[in-house]
């Protein structure tokens, strides 16, 4: 689980640069978000690598994924009501916010599957 840890951080990175391309350079701060939530969850993959240490790294990815996939979804929600007025968000906006939430829901999924198969592997032994 720690290789797809890192997968999903340098995937949150990506969403970054992807939005930082389509808007031909950096907007605002905001824009970095998914990837300093990417790069949290990176470095907690690469402490993971470390039998170790592996525990303790990946409850806290995955602790930091499910709040970053909470806040991202009630971003995205809030935003998605502006559609239609004269505030409404630009479409990189909620192409970032929501990728980012379900790239982290899709990654706590993910942990609370390995969690579970971990507990039984220790528990037949």
């Amino acid at each position: 689980m720690a290789k797809t840890t890192i997968i999903f951080g340098a995937l949150l990175i990506a969403v970054t640069l992807a939005v930082i391309a389509y808007n031909g350079g950096f907007q605002s701060i905001t824009v970095l978000i998914p990837s300093f939530i990417g790069v949290i969850i990176a470095i907690c993959g690469l402490l993971a690598l470390d039998e170790k240490k592996r525990k303790h790294a990946m409850h806290a990815a995955v602790l930091v994924g499910l709040l970053g996939g909470l806040a991202c979804i009630g971003q995205g929600s809030s935003q998605l009501m502006k559609l239609g007025t004269d505030k409404a968000p630009s479409i990189d906006k909620l192409a970032s916010v929501w990728t980012t939430g379900l790239l982290c829901i899709v990654f706590v999924g993910l942990c609370v599957q390995s969690f579970i198969a971990a507990r039984k592997q220790r528990q037949a032994a």
